[in-house]
Order: C-alpha cells, then structure tokens, then sequence
C-alpha cells in the first residue's frame, strides 16, 4: 500500500510538473526569473569605485542590487522596479522616481513594495523606481561622526553611487523625481535643494522639512535610538553647539535652493482617520504636521510654490503614503515626463 501511495504520489508531482512547464511555455513566463542571486550582468561603476557585487531579480520587474559602496564603507541594498517595457526596449532610456522609506523598518529598501501597491501602480507608467536602502536610521545624510570618519555617507551612496549605476548599467535617463516619507520625506526636500537641478519635483509625506523647529531636535534623537544609535552627537552633532551643521543640512534654511523644483508636502494630524482602525493615533504625526507647516509657510514668505495637502485625521502610517503618491503623482509625472 505504501509503495502504491507513493507511486500515485510521484505521477500526480510529475503531472503537475508537465502542466507547470507547458502553461509557463505557453504564456512565456518561462523567462522570468525566480528570486535567487544571480550573475551580476552590469559593468557599471560609479565614479567612486562603488559597484554591483550581487544582482537578483524577483520577478520580471524587480531586481534588488547589492552595491559594494565607498561612501558608506560597508555594502548598500538598493531594489529597482523597472518598467513593462524594459526588457523589450533595450535601447531606450527611462525616467527615474525615487522612493525613500522611514526609519526603523526591518524589511528596509523593501518597505515601499511591500506595504504599497506601487508596482501595480506603476505599471502602465514609464518610469523605473529606484527603492534604496538607508539602513534602520540612516537620516539621508552624511554622518558627522564628531569628525573623525567619513562613514556612512548615505547622501552620497544615495546620490551619486546609485544613481549612476542605476544611469550607467539600468538606462536610468536624467529626468528624475524624489518623494519620501517620514524621515524619508526629509530625504527628499534635502537631496533637493543639496543638488539643485537633479530632481524636477520633490515630495514629503508625513515628513521632517524643518529639523530645527522647536522640539524636533528630539524626535530625531528617538528616532536615531529607536534604530539603535545611542551617541546623538555622531549624527550632526549637538543642535546648538553645532547649530552650523545642522543648518546646513535643514531644508527650512534653504528654501531659496528649492526654487524651479516642483515641491508637494502632505500630512495629517494623528487622530484616528479614514484609513486607520478605531481608535488608532499617534504622537508622530502631529510633529511632523508641525515642522511640514513651519516649512511650507516659509515657502509662502518667499514666494515659492508648492502644493500642499494637510488632510486632517490620519495617522503616521502607509495607507495615507500610498494616497499621497497617487494625489501626488501629478506632480512627479510632470518633472519625468510622462502623462498625469
């Protein structure tokens, strides 16, 4: 009886084998990739040496890259989601979005793919989407370190390393976007008026434009010690005996550099809202509420346009982010090129 089972058992495997080869055959699926690290098929570098060292592709569209990375002193994960038409447009070149995540979130450069429908959404859109990791808590920012290293450097990895691998090896074209949220939302504004004239539009959700408004010095001192790092002063140093560093590195102080960059901030203010179960608040909406009006306000001062959407209840979570991106996309369409 047993040898019976058994036999019974491998046919129906065996069937099921067939059946699996002949509609993957037959729909042409055969040719997409099963997520496993495969050879690295770019030669891509960036200007500082920084290069693929690991290449796997999810699936037809997804590929995460492991990047061997001067800046950061350590390898960087970064997953591009390209387009459709990719594969079948070997010549062509593509606009790029980039989408930053928050502090803290175990699945990381992963997070915008996994707790958004952005790939479907993207699929009728020519554009690739660039997912970089910036560790637990990263902050889109060169680390001070009091001085003494030049490690981790995300800004660079971010900008410069990523980018033109992403350029050189993936048909990233020049055309690009930025949108993040929550400290990623500070990401964004930051790379933006850092590098005026890489990104035609910038988007912060729920994010930190102001990061030395009054009590915000605080939240980013919780989140650096929610990821694990406890020395605050490695990060820009302290906000007041070091107030030059973080100046400069505050996109409320330089608001002038934002001029010609389409900029689009949202944000709700903790209560329980239309997304969020019954009951549900948080205290870390209403600060970022906070700092986004302190910036956007300041935009007003200076004449700068942006489009702005405080929608009142709503939490800091995904389901609003994924709503921004879509109420954004508009915007972010409009800088790459593409139709709303």
């Amino acid at each position: 009886m047993t040898n019976q089972r058994t036999g019974r058992r491998r046919r129906r495997l065996a069937g099921l084998a067939v059946l699996f080869a002949a509609v993957l055959t037959g729909t042409g699926l055969a040719q997409v990739p099963v997520a496993s690290a495969g050879p690295v098929t770019t030669a891509a570098t960036a200007d500082d040496g920084a290069k693929v060292t690991e290449e796997t592709w999810v699936d037809s569209r997804t590929v995460d890259l492991r990047i061997d990375s001067p800046a950061l002193g350590t390898s960087g994960m970064v997953r591009l989601v390209v387009p459709s038409g990719w594969a079948a447009q070997p010549d062509r070149t593509w606009p790029t979005l980039y989408l930053l995540h928050g502090c803290c979130e175990p699945v990381d450069y992963q997070s915008w793919d996994q707790f958004t429908d952005v790939k479907a959404f993207t699929a009728d859109k020519d554009t690739i989407l660039v997912l970089p990791s910036d560790g637990l808590a990263g902050m889109y920012t060169k680390w001070w370190n009091l001085g003494l290293k030049d490690t981790p450097d995300w800004e660079t990895f971010h900008t410069a390393e990523v980018r033109q691998i992403v350029e050189r090896g993936f048909r990233g074209g020049t055309r690009r976007a930025v949108a993040g949220v929550s400290i990623g939302g500070y990401g964004a504004l930051a790379y933006a008026f850092k590098h005026p004239g890489m990104f035609g539009a910038a988007a912060s959700y729920s994010g930190v434009p102001n990061t030395l408004y009054p009590g915000t010095a605080g939240v980013i001192k919780g989140i650096l010690a929610r990821g694990g790092f406890y020395n605050f002063f490695d990060l820009w140093g302290d906000e007041v005996a070091n107030w030059p560093i973080w100046s400069a590195n505050n996109p409320f102080d330089h608001v002038d550099d934002l001029r010609g960059t389409a900029l689009y901030l949202s944000c709700g203010n903790g209560r329980t809202g239309p997304l969020d179960p019954p009951g549900q608040s948080d205290p870390l909406e209403p600060s970022a509420l906070l700092t986004s009006r302190s910036f956007t306000d300041r935009l007003q001062q200076k004449g700068i346009p942006a489009t702005v959407d405080y929608y009142g209840p709503g939490t800091h979570s995904w389901p609003y982010w994924q709503r921004a991106l879509h109420d954004s996309w508009p915007i972010l369409a409009k800088a790459l090129g593409l139709p709303a």
